[in-house]
């Protein structure tokens, strides 16, 4: 008779009550949904861009394409370059003119570190205004 009480308690254990957890999160979600338009999003300070008062009047244009070839254009001829040759190419053209800035300009599919590369070895070579296109004209050479 002892072993048949024993068989009892256990099978009256089976059963978990899960009501009180579920009113549990209907509160949490309750107060959730009126404390939300309380929060204030966090505001983050972005770099503003001045414009220029007067574009330049000549560039040296790094065209990088998403094969990884580099050109070079100055005013309106456009050479094929390599890496190495790269800031050799930069520093004939900017021999009578230091001043000149170095614009790299890309299309979207380039990949990024090709671009990172490129501003990094006209960086380390002492050329002092490097700066991004925002847009690149394809020319038959790019297709």
């Amino acid at each position: 008779m002892a072993l048949r009480s024993n068989n009892r308690r256990r099978g009256l254990m089976a059963e978990i009550n899960v009501v009180p957890y579920i009113d549990v999160m209907l509160v949490l979600v309750v107060i959730l949904m009126v404390a939300a338009p309380f929060v204030n999003p966090s505001l983050i300070n972005l770099p503003s861009v001045n414009k220029a008062s007067k574009a330049p009047e000549q560039v040296i244009e790094v065209i990088v394409y998403p094969d990884a070839r580099l050109s070079l254009r100055s005013g309106k001829t456009l050479t094929p370059v390599d890496m190495p040759g790269l800031v050799d190419g930069v520093k004939a053209l900017q021999a009578d003119h230091p001043e000149i800035p170095v614009v790299i300009a890309a299309d979207k599919t380039v990949r990024y570190e090709e671009v990172v590369n490129v501003m990094k070895t006209l960086q380390s070579a002492d050329v002092q205004r490097v700066g991004l296109s925002l847009r690149i004209e394809r020319s038959a050479d790019a297709r």
